[in-house]
């Protein structure tokens, strides 16, 4: 019979995140969804192992131990897509990007420490983005913010070696609601696929995908990687 665990997912109610929420409950696990806006799921075979949290885990650290005694994995998905010229960016700009997409992950890892701890295969998700290794125009916020969050995922693979492992996804422009200022019309679309080595968009489904697969123990002999989902465009010309 197959082992139940349990999995936290931040920023579960669209997206990326949702996706992989539809996915662990698929495989047979418990999810644990934290969002602002919370998620009305509707009664299915796997009402029971999902419990949907209405938290913003950038403003307080999200301490689950009240839900949950072991944690087999935590993605924290929470993400910005602030694309402006430098002599655009304003202070509150810059920190927005930086707590929204770092600092949340910190305290929410910080705070789930010992949930992770418990289990004997614990696994970590963050997100970073091509922008990061690629130099890209008007990305400056982000791939600053996204930088860090790939500085924290190899210190903290360290510091949590060999119990919790720690790994990032860095993917290209995804089809998600956050880039629906990019994607939202036909134009906009096509001229983001011509940008792409692929030719395409990467769906949320697909990223969510690796993202599963790297909670899982699948990927247990993995961790300090940024693995690049961008359609060959860190690596090809």
């Amino acid at each position: 019979m197959k082992q139940v665990l349990t999995y936290a997912i931040v920023g579960d109610s669209k997206g990326i995140g949702a996706s992989l929420r539809e996915q662990l409950l698929a495989s047979g696990h418990r999810v644990i969804g934290v969002s602002r806006t919370g998620v009305q799921r509707p009664a299915d075979e796997y009402s029971e192992a999902y419990q949907s949290l209405v938290f913003d885990a950038v403003e307080h650290p999200c301490d689950l131990s009240s839900f949950a005694t072991e944690l087999a994995g935590l993605a924290y998905c929470p993400g910005t897509l602030r694309l402006k010229p430098l002599r655009g960016l304003k202070r509150e700009h810059l920190v927005e990007d930086w707590e929204v997409n770092f600092l949340g992950a910190v305290q929410t890892l910080q705070a789930n420490h010992k949930l992770l701890a418990q289990s004997p295969n614990a696994s970590v998700v963050l997100f970073s983005t091509v922008a990061v290794g690629t130099g890209m125009p008007f990305h400056a916020s982000i791939a600053g913010a996204k930088g860090a969050v790939e500085g924290l995922t190899r210190s903290l693979a360290a510091e949590w070696m060999p119990k919790i492992r720690v790994n990032a996804i860095a993917p290209s422009l995804t089809d998600t609601p956050l880039a629906s200022s990019l994607l939202g019309n036909d134009a906009k679309r096509a001229a983001a696929e011509e940008r792409s080595p692929m030719k395409r968009i990467a769906s949320a489904t697909e990223v969510a995908g690796l993202a599963h697969w790297l909670l899982s123990a699948q990927s247990q002999h993995m961790t300090g990687q940024v693995l690049q989902m961008d359609g060959g465009m860190s690596r090809t010309r």
